[in-house]
């Protein structure tokens, strides 16, 4: 497979991984906005991200402590 057929299947694939945390995230009661700019974050855990709303934290609080 040439390098420029890889690369863009690469991004196809971590695009739809972003859009999976992204309705991950709105699912545990993120706003649109919020849920997007933390699914784009690699290093923000996805498990605790939803656990920390799921357990009574305020999600725009949510957002400060993972960010």
């Amino acid at each position: 497979m040439p390098a420029v057929e890889l690369e863009l299947e690469l991004d196809a694939e971590a695009e739809l991984v972003r859009i999976w945390r992204m309705e991950e995230l709105e699912r545990a009661g993120y706003s649109s906005p919020d849920a997007r700019q933390l699914a784009e974050l690699s290093y923000v855990d996805l498990h605790l991200a939803t656990r920390l709303v799921r357990n009574g934290c305020p999600a725009h609080l949510a957002v400060q402590i993972l960010i």
